[in-house]
């Protein structure tokens, strides 16, 4: 099932299924757009609210694997998580926030009981940092530090803008010794060694401060992209944050994405492409590095998902929550399409 199938994700997750053959069930509130797509699609539907807790375990009875494209997911992981531990249904999303990964993770031995695998982040948020990130922890075992950074173009779908709406007002944050720590936005930069060239980047809270200290352990993790203007962003983020976490505000840039923002071009995410870099450092001056390169961020994302829909069908995931590296290995980036891993140096 690929519940939000009518989003910008979703119907790319959902055209590229039907395009290889594969028969999803697709799902969604809004009994208009999600009919239009299976009529499109030739596929089955289903209408359900996650609010809708009976409604939504009958629509999972018969379902095995359920793609959750519906965000923000500080929203929809909990409910639909809920109703897969009980209908024993595997879940995965595409998630690319922190305090979702935190309280999927809290979740494992539910899952572990119920049989039932539960993997956030199983599109570009954050299949190939985290493939990397354990990559390079496997050549470093004493790793301390970890860096990723990484870099996107292709546009944004509204999903993403509501999420990155949703985290702006709570500034920055990295994993500091093992712990969680809020810090000032773009509190740091260094330079990425990508594939075509060093950049300048700075750090932004991304989902990797929990699913890479997940699948490595490594106790201190900073995050990072091109942030143009990075200098004047940290500044004035301590003024706007109070104002930005405002209900109000929120709810009002809530309606201004759903107004007005419709998702990348077809031909973007075709042209686009994203590249990835990682960094561990150990005692002693020892380090690796390595770098990732990837189609488009939502074009890879379909692809990965469809990927790891099959491997959870496989069976061989054990049951419980789950890393994209943790629950298919950090070679899972070798399955997926038009992706490059560079070669790892480590030093």
């Amino acid at each position: 099932m690929i519940y939000g199938a009518n989003g910008y994700t979703g119907r790319m997750v959902a055209k590229l299924a039907e395009r290889d053959g594969e028969r999803p069930v697709l799902a969604g509130r809004s009994v208009t757009k999600v009919l239009a797509l299976a009529d499109e699609l030739g596929l089955d539907h289903v209408i359900v609210d996650l609010a809708d807790t009976s409604g939504l375990r009958k629509a999972l009875a018969e379902i095995d694997v359920v793609v959750n494209c519906a965000g923000p997911f500080s929203r929809t992981a909990g409910p639909m998580i809920d109703g897969c531990l009980a209908s024993r249904t595997h879940y995965l999303d595409i998630t690319g926030e922190i305090d979702v990964f935190e309280s999927v993770y809290a979740r494992a031995e539910e899952a572990e009981r119920a049989g039932v695998v539960l993997l956030p982040g199983a599109g570009f948020d954050v299949v190939p940092t985290d493939c990397l990130a354990a990559a390079l922890a496997a050549a470093l075992p004493a790793a301390t530090d970890l860096q990723l950074a990484f870099t996107l173009s292709g546009g944004f779908s509204p999903g993403t803008i509501k999420s990155a709406l949703e985290g702006v007002g709570a500034g920055g944050r990295a994993r500091v010794e093992g712990e969680l720590q809020s810090v000032g936005l773009a509190h740091r930069q260094t330079i990425a060694e990508f594939a075509t060239g060093p950049r300048q980047v700075s750090a932004i809270p991304w989902g990797d401060l929990s699913s890479a200290f997940r699948s490595t352990g490594i106790p201190n993790i900073t995050t990072y992209s091109v942030l143009p203007g990075s200098d004047l962003i940290g500044r004035g983020h301590q003024f706007l944050a109070p104002f930005l976490r405002m209900p109000a505000v929120q709810k009002a840039g809530m309606s201004l994405v759903d107004r007005w923002v419709t998702g990348p071009k077809e031909d973007s995410q075709s042209a686009g492409h994203c590249e990835v870099w990682g960094r561990v450092d150990a005692p002693g001056g020892h380090y690796a590095t390595g770098t990732v390169s990837t189609p488009g961020g939502h074009r890879f994302t379909a692809d990965a998902v469809l990927h790891a829909v099959h491997r959870l069908l496989g069976g061989d995931t054990l049951p419980g929550a789950h890393t994209p590296s943790s629950a298919f290995g950090a070679d899972f980036l070798d399955d997926l399409d038009e992706v490059t891993v560079g070669r790892l140096t480590v030093r």
